[in-house]
């Protein structure tokens, strides 16, 4: 029992390991990027959550998530950084995809660049909080412990 236990938390210790160095976004902002890889993590461990909130959010079906997931090997944050470029820049999904396969060893600052969106835009800054959000970053917990008397009037 004490095996297979081992067994299994070592598994899911490579696994981690191995999400955390398959890439990184290279977008030229670290944060960014470690948003974009909490967003791998979270929705490596349920997939098809994931999928079915993409596809509702950004209107398109799970068979083209899916692709983008398995036949371009796209990461989930990837995926749904392609789909908020999209959105910010009012392109088709299939015009940030033929920008990211035709730049993708550059990383998504350059895939961003080419799309319009300048660093230290106001786009971009509205794509990092958007990305920081989704990463659940974004959301600051309430001070206290919620056993306060609250303002006096």
């Amino acid at each position: 029992m004490k095996a297979t236990t081992l067994t299994l938390l070592l598994l899911a210790l490579l696994s981690t390991a191995a999400l955390s160095q398959s890439g990184t976004y290279n977008s030229g902002n670290s944060d960014l990027d470690s948003d974009l890889s909490s967003i791998d993590v979270e929705a490596s461990a349920n997939f098809g959550a994931f999928r079915l909130e993409m596809g509702t959010t950004y209107n398109l079906s799970e068979r083209r998530i899916d692709e983008l997931h398995t036949s371009l090997r796209m990461r989930p944050g990837e995926i749904y950084f392609a789909l908020e470029l999209s959105r910010i820049t009012t392109k088709p999904i299939d015009e940030v995809i033929r920008v990211y396969k035709a730049n993708r060893t550059k990383g998504w600052g350059a895939i961003a660049k080419e799309l319009g969106i300048k660093p230290g835009s106001k786009e971009f800054h509205a794509l990092k909080e958007r990305v920081k959000k989704h990463a659940g970053k974004g959301n600051k917990p309430p001070k206290g412990n919620g056993n306060g008397k609250g303002k006096k009037k």
